[in-house]
């Protein structure tokens, strides 16, 4: 079996093509999360970034996003040892910064890029968008993690 680029480029050293083809397309990340300032702990919930489509569970602005969510975090090798604490533990790009392996329905595996939501392990049909729950009630929909 011939080794996959993921599985021999550093992060730190993939192309942008390469970068990018290790989202799963899961969504989990346009998921709003709570930090508890106390513990440090994050709480995912199901109230979804405005710009992300429930559907595709992609952007729907990706490369101009920044323009309507300042705050949303640009994922780079840079970025990534400050931000993995909050990501999915499912996330390609936390598991390969931990040393773990892909799971076998992400899309670069299965190649398939519908097997992410076949694997229901994508946020597609349950999320409510940012645009209808105000800020201050966001604990109100507090998930366990996402599969």
């Amino acid at each position: 079996m011939r080794e996959r680029f993921w599985e021999k480029v550093p992060l730190a050293k993939m192309t942008p093509q390469e970068w990018e083809a290790l989202c799963d397309g899961c969504g989990k990340c346009c998921l709003n999360k709570l930090e508890f300032e106390d513990t440090g702990e994050v709480a995912f919930t199901k109230v979804a970034c405005r710009l992300l489509d429930g559907d595709t569970c992609r952007c729907s602005r990706y490369e101009t996003r920044r323009q309507y969510v300042p705050e949303c975090v640009v994922l780079n090798p840079k970025t990534l040892p400050k931000v993995a604490y909050w990501l999915p533990k499912t996330c390609a790009y936390k598991l390969l910064f931990e040393g773990k392996r892909l799971h076998d329905w992400h899309p670069l595996v299965s190649g398939d890029p519908n097997s992410v939501h076949k694997a229901e392990a994508s946020v597609r049909g349950w999320t409510v968008s940012e645009a209808t729950v105000d800020e201050d009630d966001w604990e109100d929909y507090i998930i366990d993690e996402v599969p």
